[in-house]
């Protein structure tokens, strides 16, 4: 470990404070965060009651007052992607004015000079107008003296069950950072089953939020998540519309829209130009394909037929069952597929964090 003091934090751009999560693992102090959407707001503030929440626009955060610094800073925070991601071919690029919030994110370096900082974002950052933002980034910090480490995770790789490669960029103010890579020796993959096996079984459009468990725990991984927990809440699935639910029984284990027949397809105008994540069918005895928004990807559970609940949505994502999403169904499942996943987030941090830290899911 790089540092003897137990560092804080503040995050940016929180949304349901998966990042935060996974750095209070990694036994950093966050003491601030800042989010936008009220939804988020209320889900980060049920789940971190004792970090200070600015719940606004970054654009109108002038100060950032924090309490002694008498610890090293890390400012950490993922500015909104939907611009940078590969799937999103129309307006990635220069001219999309989402794309320009990671500004703030570097206004606010500025503003707090933190000795550390952890940008994350989705993998088409680094290809976007050909490496642009990323430069740009990158030469901003270093003329304030930081010194960088980047890399691309992926998250299953570090004990998340779900393969999501994200990019990860760690600064550190007049010193050499850690560096970030793949671990030499990466854990065995943890599965969907692994994951969500204990969770109950569900209907099309179940609304009853909290229920008991199915099974026993079935896995280390899913222990870990559950605690002593006998009852747990996010058991809510969109309820869809018949003609779809008839389409889900064609679909094998690890299969998608090709597996549909085109007499159930005629809703499609030009059913070929489905994206490879629609009906796609999880199975159960790999890594889940990576979560992102529900209604556009439309993941199948892997042996029932419904999509996936919240709940389970977020054992993929590696949160605990005691972390409480709020809000209607639509924005539960925004927050939970926006979400840094907690394990991942926890890896990163562990780099630059105290021996100290504390223990979280393993």
């Amino acid at each position: 470990m790089v540092s003897s003091k137990r560092l804080i934090g503040v995050e940016l751009f929180a949304g349901a404070g998966g990042m935060s999560l996974g750095a209070k693992w990694a036994g950093i102090d966050v003491k601030v965060a800042v989010e936008i959407k009220s939804s988020a707001c209320l889900t980060f503030a049920k789940n971190h009651p004792t970090t200070k929440l600015l719940s606004q626009d970054i654009r109108d955060v002038i100060k950032i007052e924090l309490p002694k610094r008498d610890a090293p800073l890390v400012l950490f925070g993922g500015p909104p992607c939907q611009g940078f991601s590969t799937s999103n071919q129309r307006t990635r690029s220069r001219t999309n004015p989402t794309n320009w919030l990671f500004v703030e994110f570097l206004r606010v370096v500025d503003l707090l000079r933190p000795e550390w900082l952890v940008f994350e974002n989705v993998a088409g950052i680094v290809h976007t107008e050909r490496g642009y933002f990323v430069g740009r980034l990158e030469r901003h910090l270093k003329t304030r003296g930081y010194k960088i480490s980047s890399a691309l995770l992926n998250a299953a790789d570090f004990g998340v069950p779900q393969r999501r490669t994200r990019f990860f960029l760690i600064a550190a103010r007049d010193q050499i950072p850690p560096s970030l890579s793949t671990p030499k020796s990466p854990m065995p993959l943890r599965t969907v089953k692994d994951a969500i096996w204990d969770l109950p079984v569900l209907r099309n459009g179940s609304s009853i939020d909290v229920r008991p468990y199915r099974t026993k725990v079935n896995s280390a991984y899913s222990a870990a998540l559950r605690g002593d927990k006998e009852i747990c809440s996010g058991h809510l699935v969109s309820k869809n519309a018949d003609e779809i639910i008839a389409r889900y029984p064609h679909i094998p284990p690890g299969g998608n829209w090709k597996d549909i027949p085109d007499n159930l397809m005629r809703s499609y105008f030009d059913k070929s130009r489905c994206h490879t994540g629609i009906y796609r069918r999880l199975s159960a005895s790999e890594p889940s394909v990576v979560l992102g928004n529900f209604r556009k990807n439309m993941l199948i559970h892997p042996t029932q037929n419904r999509g996936l609940s919240v709940r389970e949505a977020a054992r993929l994502q590696s949160f605990p069952d005691d972390y409480e999403f709020c809000g209607s169904i639509g924005l539960q499942q925004q927050q939970v597929g926006n979400a840094v996943p907690p394990l991942l987030a926890k890896a990163v941090f562990s780099v630059i964090a105290t021996p100290r830290a504390e223990q979280g899911a393993t």
